[in-house]
């Protein structure tokens, strides 16, 4: 591990901490989608029983990082804060981890985690904040164009008061959007999202209309985009990326084949929904949407709420099959699947010094 070669003398280290040697072998593996695995918080024991009266529960996950092939637990992570909280990832990027509270305060301490350094740097608490907000959400990763890994937190208090704030990584702190767009200055509930290519997506309620907020992390620019007529509900909705494109997932009820059910696929396309053939599988499983892994397959998990666990399946677009990974995924407080994401195992842990 580069743990082991950092340890080995200062000038390997020095090597490895200098910014050609992380952006040619980053360069290398995202181009090759080399070293990724998937960083998952499970269960270690297949036949766990879970007990809802043993306040220790929740020591029995652990952090480890899978083979995006074989999914074999290729090393076991020392939990990054040295405590058994449950942690939410709230995106990932060249295997830059951002990490927060499962259930998010307007002051949630927000980490950027380097798993293969066994690095971590916290975010500082922001100065601009002089209100308490009881809804946040919060999306990070890389921006190339700045060349820079950022986080942006929405905040907003049951009067309709909105902050949005952007942290970056490299000068270490907070900066306040001061130019929000009035259709965002209104009450929304906010759902799932995601990042992609400097741009954080977020999946949001308002009324009876559902949309996708992005908001360009480089040029401070919010954009909104309606969502198909044929989504009118939150549940099993969820915001990937498939092929290089922001897609829409979308559970439903019924499929034309027999013996099989689907979850509808649009991908967005010069700033329109385009609907794709769904995603197919077997009947007969209750699989939840979890998202796309790297090789554009459907990450699905199929929940036991009596073990306390969700295992991992993924499903193929083209040849509909459904394969088991053998990982058991733990449970949120509130019965939804924990963190889950792939990302590039050897990357830029220079920033995190």
């Amino acid at each position: 591990s580069l743990v082991r070669f950092i340890c080995t003398c200062k000038s390997w280290s020095d090597l490895i901490g200098s910014s050609s040697f992380v952006s040619t072998h980053l360069h290398r593996n995202v181009t090759k989608h080399a070293h990724v695995y998937l960083l998952c918080l499970h269960h270690p024991n297949v036949e766990r029983q879970a007990d809802p009266d043993d306040p220790y529960v929740e020591q029995e996950f652990q952090w480890s990082l899978f083979s995006n092939e074989t999914f074999e637990d290729c090393s076991k992570l020392s939990h990054p804060l040295g405590s058994t909280k449950h942690y939410v990832i709230y995106g990932s990027s060249n295997g830059l981890v951002c990490i927060s509270d499962e259930m998010l305060n307007f002051d949630s301490p927000i980490h950027i985690w380097n798993p293969s350094v066994r690095k971590l740097r916290t975010a500082p608490i922001s100065s601009n904040i002089n209100i308490k907000f009881s809804h946040v959400a919060l999306q990070s990763g890389f921006h190339p164009g700045v060349n820079d890994y950022k986080a942006v937190r929405l905040m907003r208090t049951n009067k309709r008061a909105l902050a949005v704030e952007v942290y970056s990584l490299r000068t270490d702190s907070w900066k306040m959007i001061e130019a929000i767009p009035p259709w965002l200055k209104c009450t929304w509930q906010h759902y799932k999202g995601t990042f992609f290519n400097g741009v954080a997506y977020h999946i949001v309620e308002k009324g009876p209309i559902f949309s996708i907020m992005s908001f360009d992390l480089g040029s401070e620019q919010f954009e909104e985009f309606i969502a198909p007529d044929a989504i009118c509900s939150s549940w099993g909705l969820c915001i990937d990326v498939y092929k290089g494109q922001i897609c829409l997932l979308s559970k439903c009820y019924g499929c034309e084949e027999e013996g099989m059910e689907k979850i509808d696929l649009w991908v967005l396309q010069e700033k329109l929904w385009k609907q794709l053939f769904p995603f197919i599988y077997p009947f007969g499983y209750c699989y939840d949407i979890i998202g796309i892994n790297i090789d554009d397959e459907l990450l699905m998990g199929r929940t036991d709420i009596a073990k306390g666990v969700a295992d991992l399946f993924l499903c193929n677009y083209e040849s509909k099959q459904v394969r088991e990974t053998g990982i058991k995924l733990g449970l949120m407080s509130y019965g939804e699947i924990e963190s889950l994401c792939s990302i590039t195992y050897i990357e830029s842990m220079v920033l995190l010094n």
